[in-house]
């Protein structure tokens, strides 16, 4: 076995070992006076509404009620803070883009998270969830040149992925590299993810333990 194998193997069994332990939801915030104090490690998960942010954060943590999930957007209507374990704090930001809720709120929603993205210096990577049957949309684009601007590392995780086929998801995969391949936050890897049969969480536990060890955690 060649020293990277035996580097991959060690970080899978790391990011194993990350989500096995406690994890906590600490607070809400639903305006920037209620954020926590800037400290440790945070990643945080962002995309469209009813994207499957919450859903893939409890198949992460192995928890079925960590995050509140529901088919109706919107549900999330502010930024949750949850400690894994002590090592980091994970994000789980409110959708974007169509809620079935006032305008108002999702216009308050839409300031908190981009004041909250360019202006967390802890925060060490936005993953960007992306429903795999659909692709990216100009909402999700628009997002990206957001990060980009304010310098801030991310990561496209597609969601539902077991909603398609073999040949479909090589595609998607490919189309979402090369929308990606020029923008300077992004991480190169997509990752294929699905919250119903667990498909893709440990490659993405392993990413996260792979940010961990390079920041030092």
């Amino acid at each position: 076995m060649t020293s990277a194998e035996n580097e991959d193997r060690e970080l899978a069994e790391r990011g194993r070992l990350l989500f096995a332990g406690a994890a906590d939801f600490l607070r809400p915030a639903s305006t920037l006076a209620e954020l926590p104090p800037m400290d440790g490690v945070e990643i945080a998960f962002a995309g469209r509404s009813n994207v499957g942010k919450s859903s893939l954060v409890n198949a992460l943590t192995g928890r079925n009620t960590l995050a509140r999930t529901s088919h109706t957007p919107g549900r999330t209507q502010q930024l949750n803070f949850f400690s894994i374990g002590g090592r980091f704090t994970l994000v789980d930001m409110p959708g974007y883009g169509y809620a079935a809720v006032e305008k108002a709120k999702v216009a308050a929603w839409t300031d908190l998270i981009h004041n909250y993205l360019k202006g967390r210096a802890n925060l060490a990577r936005v993953f960007v969830l992306i429903d795999s049957r659909h692709g990216l949309k100009a909402i999700d684009t628009d997002v990206l040149d957001g990060l980009d601007k304010a310098a801030v590392s991310y990561q496209v995780v597609l969601t539902k992925g077991d909603a398609l086929k073999k040949g479909e998801v090589e595609a998607r995969i490919r189309g979402i590299q090369a929308a990606i391949a020029k923008r300077p936050a992004a991480y190169p890897e997509v990752l294929l993810t699905s919250s119903r049969d667990d498909q893709g969480i440990a490659e993405l536990r392993t990413s996260i333990a792979r940010l961990l060890a390079e920041r030092g955690g």
